[in-house]
């Protein structure tokens, strides 16, 4: 499988080749923390090839002192962006910066113990195809 993906402003363009392993999305203080939301979305292959196509040098990765968390972004946008863990064992990809489809669903709820006290019943909140009209 081939997907390609960028960070939200174009710098940072890259292609990974390989499957996926695993898709959890992460509850943790820490990833709500670096999404800003109620959970990160990561894809998580031991046998996926990352090639940067453009703007490696923009790539920062910031790790967390005292734990194993880390978050790369690009230093343009700040969009999160794929890391390679574990010595370059493990790669881990934030679902939302492929542009491409993702061929599997998530495998797990993780860390709900820690989960936002507003992350509760979602799929009950009314949905709209854009933004709503404010009036």
């Amino acid at each position: 499988m081939k997907h390609t993906g960028s960070c939200l402003c174009g710098a940072v363009t890259f292609e990974i080749e390989g499957d996926f392993d695993r898709f959890f999305l992460c509850h943790c203080s820490r990833c709500r923390k670096d999404t800003g939301s109620a959970h990160a979305a990561n894809l998580f292959s031991s046998t996926a090839n990352l090639q940067w196509l453009s703007g490696e040098e923009k790539v920062k990765t910031f790790q967390l002192p005292g734990s194993r968390h880390s978050k790369s972004f690009c230093m343009e946008c700040g969009s999160a962006l794929p890391k390679s863990l574990m010595g370059g064992k493990l790669l881990v990809v934030p679902a939302g910066c492929l542009n491409t489809d993702v061929d599997m669903k998530p495998v797990a709820h993780i860390f709900m113990d820690s989960k936002a006290n507003w992350d509760d019943h979602l799929e009950e909140v009314p949905k709209f195809d854009q933004l709503p009209n404010q009036s």
